[in-house]
């Protein structure tokens, strides 16, 4: 994320205007990641229906396939995805880069044998009732979803942040002009414009690795050797995404809130919407993270460790100080866009609620959920830092407690009936956003006795 700081920092210094513009968009696309990407591909064919007079139930049911194969492909490929940046970039500061790509292509292999089994299985036994092509297209987006969510870490991990961004936009752009193109042959057609996009997106992805990477291997599976393991990322690669997706599952197959669309899939009509334009919502926010709190904390983090390697005592005193001043004027910019970001909503929340089909009556629901999307986005800049500060740990430990309090009090909530919708979320982040600043507090406070104590 260093290197993150220096690209966006570079355009934004090319002119006063365009490059802010330009910078602040790079931002807003890199900051929020895989999770922002679930989001488009929900919506998207809830705001292109509209013009095109597709039924309702046919966007309903490309909607929660695609919501499916983001959610299933994200939690499944989670483990491997920290696990593999953090391999490349070990044999890259070894000196060994010829590994990086038979190593990549190595997970690659993993990746498809898992997920195509998976959805294999799935296609043959949860889909009695739908087309082959149907069942062929889902196969066929799980395995790509997959094989998306690995190269795009591991590009942002490399520092191809341009790539990254214009892949997602091309990715999604391409996916929308084809659905468009395709919806004469109904859920099939959708669904494939989908599949092409995703397509799209990893092509270009997976060029630009091979543009920056050689190695005269195809095919490694040192990545998986025991000394290279990383049980703790691995860890909180699986917790995080699941921690997202938890309280999402349990309303589609909860049966108050949640109604069967296609096969065995569910979906919500009263929780799905409220909670994916909350997370669109803070999306300025993430931009701002990116911008705010990583290129003013880095810069005081490098004249600290600059201090600590030959500076005196009030010198590593100074620069520790200026990092807790950044962190603390970082998060006031952030939780002050969120505010900004939560008044808009409030106001523009009914219209738009209508633009999607939904009744007035879930504003309540809207309200709340922009709360725990606006915390969660608070809960992504902590944890930044504590990458930073190489406590992972703590970053595994907050990831099993924002699981663990997000199932159990969206259950909760769940059954105390729809005036509590959306608050078992809002509280879990809570929780663990208040656990995790005082941790951070208290690490900010002891940084000087554990650098020269504790090595």
């Amino acid at each position: 994320m260093v290197d993150l700081t220096f690209f966006l920092r570079g355009m934004q210094d090319r002119n006063r205007v365009g490059g802010m513009l330009q910078a602040y968009g790079f931002a807003s696309v890199l900051a929020c990641g895989a999770w922002v990407l679930a989001i488009v591909g929900v919506l998207l064919i809830g705001v292109l229906r509209l013009p095109t007079g597709w039924p309702p139930a046919l966007a309903s049911q490309f909607q929660v396939s695609a919501t499916c194969l983001i959610a299933v492909s994200l939690i499944l490929t989670g483990p491997l995805q920290l696990h593999v940046v953090r391999f490349a970039a070990d044999r890259l500061a070894e000196g060994r880069g010829e590994a990086v790509l038979p190593g990549l292509h190595a997970v690659g292999l993993v990746v498809t044998v898992l997920a195509g089994l998976l959805g294999l299985a799935c296609a043959v036994w949860a889909f009695p009732q739908q087309s082959a092509l149907y069942r062929a297209l889902m196969l066929a987006g799980f395995v790509l979803m997959c094989h998306v969510w690995i190269a795009v870490t591991f590009l942002s991990g490399m520092k191809q942040y341009r790539a990254v961004a214009c892949a997602f936009v091309a990715g999604y752009a391409v996916a929308a002009v084809a659905a468009l193109a395709l919806r004469g042959f109904g859920l099939e057609g959708l669904l494939g414009g989908f599949v092409i996009g995703e397509l799209v997106l990893l092509a270009g992805a997976t060029m630009q690795i091979h543009r920056h990477h050689r190695s005269r291997r195809f095919l490694s599976f040192e990545v998986f050797a025991r000394r290279h393991r990383h049980p703790g990322l691995m860890a909180i690669g699986l917790l995080y995404p699941f921690g997202l997706w938890a309280d999402k599952l349990q309303f589609w197959y909860h049966a108050g809130t949640g109604q069967r669309v296609i096969g065995p899939l569910h979906a919500s009509a009263i929780y799905d919407i409220p909670v994916f334009l909350a997370y669109l919502a803070v999306v300025p926010a993430m931009a701002v993270f990116a911008m705010r709190i990583e290129r003013e904390f880095v810069a005081h983090y490098d004249a600290f460790a600059d201090a600590v390697r030959g500076g005196s005592l009030q010198r590593i005193e100074a620069a520790r100080n200026a990092m807790v001043r950044a962190v603390r004027l970082g998060l006031y910019e952030i939780v002050k866009l969120l505010a900004i970001a939560a008044l808009l909503l409030f106001a523009l929340g009914r219209p738009l609620l209508a633009l999607f089909g939904m009744s007035g009556l879930t504003l309540p629901l809207l309200h709340v959920d922009v709360v725990g999307a606006g915390l969660y986005v608070v809960l992504l800049a902590t944890l930044s830092l504590y990458f930073y500060l190489d406590r992972r740990r703590e970053v595994l430990l907050l990831g099993a407690a924002l699981v663990v309090l997000n199932v159990g009090l969206t259950h909760l909530t769940l059954t105390l009936g729809p005036a509590w919708y959306g608050y078992g979320f809002a509280f879990a982040v809570l929780i663990v956003v208040a656990i995790a600043l005082v941790l951070l507090d208290r690490r900010l406070e002891r940084l000087e006795y554990e650098t020269y104590m504790l090595q």
